[in-house]
């Protein structure tokens, strides 16, 4: 390697969740000199670009199986690491940095003995043994008593990560490589980012090449909404990007808030904005005169005027709350939505609501609780966005893989 800047090769292959930290990563490499390359899907070249990163073509084969293309997740990573290994070796990077669902990049990286670091865009799915499972939505227990039961499913639970560590090792068997022994074999041994606050992780001892950097964000740039008229506190409905199709979350929030909810702080009925995020509703909604329904919003400039955020508890939508000093009313989905949404009530910084008990009524209650005047939730969300504000998660993420690459 020469004294040159480096060159960093990034992979995210996916929805937003993923895509934008890699993003926030690459921006800021690019900032501080370094050439970058993004290996991504079409539909984020343009920010891509923008941000002075050179973008790559990745592979766009169906993840999940179809009627037309039985194409199973582990065969899609066999035929993405050759087109990836080939992009590799037209680039000599000095670092691979993969997303943490991305494995093509990291196969690919080892293949040609580049150094691989793993992004990982939310809380670190590896938990110890008393911790609750990943993402059933549990809390960490409180007494001794409820560790103990929790290590009794450690076998079970061990069980199905060696099913998954048995699909990975065909995998690289199929490509070449050696099998793994360890448990979360995806991740690297070199280098982990962890883009979380540290305060939504469990206390545990974190081994020296993992790294809890802080939530790395991003969101595409787009104009300023209006907000609400009035002086009531207001309350940003921000749903999925990717779940909850029918928008059950988004049509219980305008039904049960809009014009009638909680008055936990003055005499004037909350305001409501609210976004379908692209995703226009089936059928029409009922939406109050305190309340906006938009397309699409700008988060960064537009959360910072709430006094709660709504959501499914997608990592970056709750990070991006939480950032803003925000606190969070979640209501869980699925996939990691239910882990994050335990992590928020477990931190202090939110309140959350089960999918199965959500309806217009339970969606208010839940609200007034998180906006009563008594309530913690919101200091402890400030708290949280204090800690942001004096930790650059993004250059230190910067100068961890600089480092990396550096062989230092």
């Amino acid at each position: 390697m020469t004294a040159a800047a480096p060159h960093i090769f990034l992979g995210a292959f996916g929805q937003p969740g993923h895509a934008f930290p890699m993003l926030a990563l690459g921006a800021r490499l690019v900032e501080r000199g370094n050439r970058v390359s993004f290996e991504t899907w079409s539909r984020w070249r343009e920010p891509v670009e923008a941000a002075g990163m050179e973008f790559v073509a990745a592979p766009e084969y169906p993840v999940f199986p179809t009627l037309e293309r039985p194409l199973q997740p582990f065969e899609a990573v066999v035929r993405a690491t050759p087109v990836t290994r080939a992009q590799l070796q037209a680039r000599r990077p000095d670092v691979v940095v993969h997303d943490i669902l991305t494995l093509a990049p990291a196969l690919a990286g080892e293949l040609e003995g580049i150094p691989v670091a793993t992004l990982i865009p939310h809380v670190h799915p590896a938990q110890e043994r008393g911790f609750p499972p990943y993402a059933v939505g549990a809390r960490l227990p409180r007494t001794r008593l409820g560790a103990s039961l929790w290590s009794a499913l450690a076998h079970p639970v061990e069980a199905g990560l060696r099913r998954g560590r048995d699909e990975l090792n065909d995998t690289r068997r199929r490509l070449g490589l050696p099998p793994v022994e360890r448990l979360h074999g995806g991740l690297s041994e070199r280098l982990c980012l962890v883009g979380t606050f540290p305060q939504l992780e469990y206390p545990r001892s974190w081994p020296p090449h993992v790294h809890v950097v802080g939530p790395l964000l991003w969101e595409p740039p787009y104009p300023e909404v209006p907000l609400p008229a009035g002086r009531g506190p207001l309350v940003l409905i921000a749903p999925s990007t990717a779940q909850d199709p029918n928008q059950r979350l988004l049509r219980a929030a305008l039904a049960g808030l809009a014009g009638g909810g909680p008055r936990p702080r003055s005499h004037s009925p909350i305001r409501v904005l609210a976004t379908t995020n692209r995703r226009p509703l089936r059928r029409p909604a009922r939406i109050g005169r305190d309340a906006i329904l938009v397309d699409w919003l700008p988060y960064a400039r537009t959360m910072p005027h709430a006094s709660l955020v709504v959501c499914h508890a997608g990592h970056g939508t709750m990070a991006r709350a939480l950032a803003s000093g925000v606190p969070v009313l979640a209501v869980p989905h699925v996939g990691d939505m239910a882990e994050n949404a335990a992590r928020l009530d477990w931190s202090g910084a939110g309140v959350r609501l089960p999918w199965r008990l959500l309806s217009p009524a339970t969606l208010r209650l839940a609200a007034r609780r998180a906006l009563a005047p008594t309530a913690p939730y919101a200091a402890r969300a400030a708290e949280l966005a204090s800690w942001c504000g004096r930790h650059d998660a993004a250059t230190r993420a910067a100068e961890l893989v600089e480092r990396l690459a550096r062989g230092t």
